[in-house]
């Protein structure tokens, strides 16, 4: 059907810029650092600036979907996440309160945009037939490992922070805006759903894949905010090294969305995330003590892939029901954002007290009682058969 295949190449291209421009942000992290003098408690706080964005838009994302349809509202996520990173350059090692209010609005903007994707998303996955949403996520990863080596080799080469984050912000804004109106329309929505939003705070399901995807995005973002920031203060290694770090991570993280797409169909979600998670304690016990850089590499390999489905999986198990697909997604993704709300503080003020390296133990600890709660995230049964929906 070349609707579908039209509607699947531009989400996974919404995805991929999606990607490009957060990972573009996370090469600057260490400069924002070092540029506004900040302890490790002070960029934390500076950071939160976009998770609390994402928090205050995305509960009314899914009301807004159900009006006015993906198509807008990707668009103007996009347009609203363009103008903060542009103030946020602007001010740069120069005006700490400009970055602040640019990281802010860029946060409204990437909330609003990542809802509205994973809302088109599920709708695509729903029109295949087949597991592909791990897919659309490895489109992120893929974005995030070309604007992380980007970053390193500008950073490198010393190009200021505003060309390079306007540039891929320009870029991302055109090209998401005419490529928006192939995607598929969301289900129609009745009268009596448009409350949906929400009844969905209310649901026990809903809420416990909330916390899950709340652990599971915690062990995704302490890697984007902290990991190239812990490998220069830890193993002593140099900006662009730690920044080509985290394009291993990421790197890693692709691969594991790509393969986890035949893995979950083969053997379910549950299996899949349990794995993962293990997978990805693993791989952060290795980074914190491993002193040899091939034990550090393996660890960051491992963290990538295990950190890799829970977002992913999260999105789909909440849009399982295409009618109440944007209020769920809405709710969960509400929730995971809050691990960006709270994660850069919290490593960051437990950083300065034990060292930034250490502080990524965190992400160990908080994945054991999170596997608790995986199940919830199961596959509907499809009427008429015991066996879980693909």
């Amino acid at each position: 059907m070349p609707e579908l295949t039209s509607a699947r190449n531009a989400v996974g291209l919404t995805f991929f810029l999606n990607g490009l421009v957060f990972a573009s942000w996370v090469s600057r992290i260490p400069e924002a650092r070092s540029s506004f003098e900040l302890t490790n408690g002070q960029l934390g706080l500076l950071l939160l600036a976009i998770a609390a964005g994402s928090v205050i838009a995305l509960p009314t994302t899914g009301a807004a979907i159900n009006r006015w349809g993906t198509v807008q509202v990707v668009r103007l996520g996009t347009v609203a996440a363009a103008i903060g990173m542009t103030m946020a350059a602007i001010g740069l090692g120069e005006v700490l309160v400009l970055t602040t209010v640019g990281l802010f609005c860029y946060g409204v903007g990437i909330g609003v945009w990542d809802v509205a994707m994973n809302v088109e998303g599920a709708e695509v996955e729903r029109g295949l037939g087949r597991t592909i949403m791990p897919r659309f996520h490895a489109g992120f990863s893929g974005g995030t490992v070309v604007g992380a080596l980007l970053g390193a080799l500008l950073v490198e080469l010393s190009v200021p922070a505003v060309v390079h984050l306007i540039g891929v912000v320009a870029l991302a804004l055109v090209v998401v805006w005419f490529t928006s109106p192939r995607f598929l329309p969301i289900v129609s929505i009745h009268p009596e759903e448009r409350t949906s939003a929400a009844r969905a705070w209310l649901e026990p399901r809903t809420l416990l894949i909330g916390v899950m995807v709340l652990a599971l995005a915690t062990t995704e973002g302490t890697a984007n905010d902290w990991l190239a920031v812990a490998l220069v203060d830890g193993h002593d290694v140099s900006h662009a090294v730690g920044v080509a770090g985290f394009a291993v991570f990421v790197a890693a993280m692709t691969a594991g969305r790509f393969a986890g797409t035949t893995l979950i169909d083969r053997f379910g979600r549950v299996a899949m995330l349990w794995g993962t998670m293990v997978t990805a304690g693993l791989g952060v016990v290795l980074i914190v003590f491993g002193t040899h850089p091939a034990v550090v590499v393996t660890g960051i390999v491992l963290w990538g892939a295990g950190a890799s489905l829970g977002f992913p999986v999260g999105m789909s198990a909440a849009a399982d029901d295409p009618v109440r697909a944007a209020a769920r997604v809405s709710v969960v993704s509400t929730i995971g954002y809050a691990a960006f709300l709270a994660g850069p503080p919290l490593l960051g003020f437990v950083g300065d007290e034990v060292g930034t390296l250490k502080a990524l133990l965190v992400v160990a600890v908080l994945l054991m009682p999170a596997a608790l709660v995986v199940p919830s995230a199961r596959e509907p049964v499809r009427a008429g058969s015991d066996r879980p929906a693909s």
